[in-house]
């Protein structure tokens, strides 16, 4: 069945559904009015890039903080407002936690967030403590990674689906991305921060984890299409996690693999046709003529005039989008899902759209330099 047949498919199971809708569709402590909008805003400092603000003894208290929460791994532990105030009694309970070997990740922006904070704050401060924290971390980061290049989502002590080499929330993209400008010494990454003997090893596991994702890139019918959102990291076949978050080709996560893949400069033509590929796949799979509204369920309107949308998820045999319930069974409708599951994730999403005018930039510089022969080497 061809794809524009399969997915005027889901065309006819949106309409259905819209038929029937009728398109309508910690502890409490006393603080001031300035902690009380810091613990609002929190979550939000760690990826502040003000100047003025890491000359300021907040943002110390900050980076201290993080000391508090970095464990003996040089990782951090995510989904914990890291800058929020503490007591004294909640400050002893972090510093007891150091120790944990099993909670240290780069899920959710976990540790790398931490590291780009701390390399702004020494940046400003000159204060050691945080250069060194920030060297525990790049070494936590550097033995983390597998023979074949990839990162799985927790380590040193994973378990089940955190041993896969997990593309999703852009856990590898983010490392990958760090450690690209910490080679290159791309501020706030230069300077003192790190030695050359470092950087060469942060430019060595870069150039492995691109070739993780290109042998990653899923190949049908010998056209390199997508990536999954985490790759077995023995077979590097697609691989589930969640019950909910089944093997499949995955548009959002695709997206931001794509976008790193054109920032390369000179790239070769395994890069290129790795790009090319996913590019064509995007476009193949774009959701047209359909509008996203997530109140009070979460669901598609028709609307002509709407920009393209992909699904999470599409099925790696029909190419034809699905969605998933904690019972792990997939459905074609998201109407079929349980609320919890189907208000509680992005099912659906625009990111790929950003790529459009990057790749018509990216086609340009390649037919006006002509492709690298020299990356074969890395």
């Amino acid at each position: 069945m061809g794809i524009m047949m399969r997915m005027g498919m889901m065309a006819l199971c949106l309409a259905a559904v819209l038929s029937g809708r009728g398109q309508t569709g910690g502890l409490v402590q006393k603080v001031d009015e300035s902690q009380k909008v810091h613990r609002k805003t929190g979550g939000q400092v760690l990826k502040t890039t003000d100047s003025t603000f890491f000359s300021s003894a907040e943002a110390v208290r900050v980076g201290e903080q993080l000391l508090l929460y970095q464990r003996q791994t040089g990782g951090w532990p995510k989904n914990i407002d890291m800058a929020a105030l503490l007591t004294d009694d909640e400050r002893r309970a972090v510093a007891a936690q150091q120790g944990r070997t099993d909670d240290s990740t780069i899920d959710n922006g976990a540790t790398t967030m931490q590291m780009v904070f701390l390399a702004r704050l020494y940046r400003h401060t000159g204060d050691a403590r945080f250069r060194d924290a920030f060297g525990r971390a790049l070494g936590y980061l550097l033995c983390g990674q597998y023979e074949n290049g990839g990162w799985p989502q927790f380590w040193p002590n994973p378990r089940g689906y955190q041993r896969h080499i997990t593309f999703n929330d852009d856990a590898m993209t983010n490392v990958l991305s760090l450690l690209r400008q910490v080679a290159d010494g791309v501020a706030p990454f230069d300077g003192s921060l790190a030695d050359e003997t470092t950087r060469q090893r942060a430019r060595q596991a870069f150039c492995r984890g691109i070739d993780c994702i290109l042998a990653t890139q899923i190949v049908c019918d010998g056209r390199p299409t997508v990536w999954c959102q985490q790759h077995d990291s023995a077979t590097l076949k697609p691989a589930g996690a969640r019950s909910y978050e089944l093997p499949s080709f995955c548009s959002t996560e695709s997206a931001a693999i794509v976008e790193l893949l054109m920032s390369l400069p000179s790239p070769d033509e395994r890069i290129v046709r790795a790009v090319e590929g996913a590019m064509r796949w995007f476009d193949e799979h774009k959701i047209t003529g359909f509008r996203l509204v997530r109140t009070p369920d979460t669901h598609l309107v028709a609307d002509s005039l709407a920009e393209p949308l992909w699904a999470r998820f599409y099925d790696l045999q029909t190419g034809i989008p699905f969605f998933c319930d904690r019972d792990g069974v997939p459905r074609t409708c998201l109407e079929d899902v349980g609320q919890e599951r189907r208000n509680g994730y992005a099912w659906y999403g625009s990111r790929p759209l950003r790529l459009y005018g990057m790749y018509e930039r990216w086609r340009a510089a390649q037919s006006r330099g002509g492709l690298s022969q020299d990356r074969k080497s890395r």
